[in-house]
């Protein structure tokens, strides 16, 4: 079975999360330096991925209707990207569900 980071994973959901989103900081004129908690990044990476899977869902309803525009190359590369998101999604709620199941066990 294979062993993931969850550091790693956390970052990589950061970054898919800042594709998706731009950070408010470059919205406003002010930098806001306010700390995220858990639970805000893990909701905010989920919603990421739910908007990977529209927009890859989009682009393919799009391509299959022939659409002018619509670029197999494009299309293919969003739904690998919405799928890879999902497949990280799952593994993050897999280690959360194992590390829950951990903390259970523990003996007080």
């Amino acid at each position: 079975m294979n062993t993931i980071d969850v550091n790693s994973l956390l970052s990589q959901m950061r970054r898919m999360s800042a594709q998706v989103h731009p950070p408010e900081s470059a919205l406003k004129a002010a930098p806001v330096a306010a700390q995220s908690d858990f639970s805000a990044l893990l909701r905010e990476s989920i919603s990421a991925v739910g908007q990977s899977q529209l927009k890859a869902g989009r682009m393919a309803a799009s391509f299959e209707r022939g659409d002018p525009g619509a670029d197999l190359g494009r299309t293919m590369i969003a739904v690998q990207k919405a799928d890879l998101s999902l497949r990280t999604m799952v593994e993050v709620r897999n280690k959360m569900v194992d590390a829950y199941k951990e903390i259970m066990n523990m003996p007080v």
